[in-house]
């Protein structure tokens, strides 16, 4: 199992590749396309993530001490985002999650690359994430 960081270089390491912007959308495109579709029960109203332009589920579960997430949008550039933040972060303890400084999001440029919406929108999607990765954290410390 990869660390955070370790995903975060592959990542870096990927979009690296591709000098065109256009080209690294593709790839954002291209991951949000192959992002596994989330169930219909969470696609619900209480799993949208607020403040962002599309519309954006999130679910997750904690699974023998991973936080394993699901997602979907109707934008495919957002979708691709949260896929590659599910990349990085799902399948994590719920500390490394909240620890995460996700460096990547800026060394390969993509916060540069956002509408100031699409921006606000990432923002509350790693917001969104790390309070799932808190929730777990704080049940899990409260049982032991």
């Amino acid at each position: 199992m990869s660390t955070i960081r370790e995903k975060e270089q592959e990542i870096i390491d990927e979009f690296e590749l591709f000098d065109d912007w256009m080209d690294k959308y593709n790839v954002i495109i291209e991951l949000g396309k192959s992002l596994p579709p989330i169930k219909e029960e969470h696609k619900q109203e209480k799993f949208l993530i607020r403040g962002c332009q599309a519309r954006v589920w999130l679910h997750a579960d904690y699974k023998n001490g991973k936080v394993v997430y699901t997602a979907d949008s109707d934008a495919l550039i957002t979708k691709g985002i949260i896929a590659l933040l599910i990349r990085v972060l799902s399948g994590q303890p719920p500390r490394d999650i909240i620890d995460a400084d996700l460096s990547f999001i800026d060394r390969i440029g993509l916060k540069d690359h956002l509408s100031q919406t699409r921006s606000n929108g990432l923002i509350n999607m790693i917001k969104q994430m790390k309070l799932y990765a808190l929730a777990f954290q704080k049940t899990r410390s409260t049982k032991q």
